[in-house]
């Protein structure tokens, strides 16, 4: 998806009326308002892309209750000074494991859970090193809004082991990071995370 314009704003913002209004309204009338509304909202949508409304609106009917951004966790593993990233299936590019944070998950929970099904490797969260705002810090644009928590885990065991998810699992240095998956990763964090590992006593970051 193309950088956000103040259309695609406008148009999250109707979507998140028409979202929380149909949650939660009792009155006919105003349901029938806010289907008006998202479809608005995913016409918005249509002129800012190019992409047929129905597309948007297919993305917007199982979304519920009040709009908020959507949960990212991700993880940061070291190993002889060397950071475990995962090669993804669906571009071909690497990133730290992670994923969205399931319902009932607690984060750290979600965190450990997804290294081990992503690369083989059991792990414990031991801190949350930073808090980001997808839209501040250079990743591929998303349809949704995504807040992306990263941990810091100590490896616990397990073996290198690829997923139905990722084609490779590896260790890389600093100096030696592979092609990125831009959607989930970018050099730039790449880099904070190897400065945050590295002071364990650092407050944690945030947007």
């Amino acid at each position: 998806m193309p950088e956000k314009t103040e259309l695609h704003l406008i148009a999250d913002r109707v979507q998140s009326i028409a979202q929380a209004g149909l949650t939660y309204t009792q009155n006919s009338f105003d349901l029938e308002r806010y289907r008006e509304l998202q479809d608005l909202a995913a016409r918005l949508y249509s002129l800012g892309t190019g992409a047929e409304s129905q597309h948007f609106t297919n993305l917007l009917l199982p979304e519920k209750g009040y709009a908020t951004p959507k949960v990212d966790v991700r993880c940061v593993v070291l190993r002889e000074g060397k950071m475990l990233f995962v090669r993804e299936v669906v571009d071909g590019g690497w990133s730290l494991p992670g994923g969205w944070v399931d319902i009932n998950d607690a984060p750290h929970q979600a965190a450990e859970r997804e290294v081990w099904e992503e690369s083989g490797f059991q792990v414990k969260a031991t801190k949350l090193l930073a808090l980001l705002d997808h839209r501040k810090h250079g990743f591929t644009p998303y349809f949704f809004h995504i807040y992306k928590l990263f941990f810091l885990c100590e490896m616990q065991g397990g073996v290198a082991t690829p997923s139905f998810e990722t084609t490779e699992v590896g260790f890389f240095g600093p100096d030696e990071i592979p092609p990125l998956s831009l959607a989930r990763m970018t050099p730039q964090v790449v880099q904070m995370m190897f400065e945050l590992a590295s002071q364990p006593d650092a407050p944690t970051l945030f947007d």
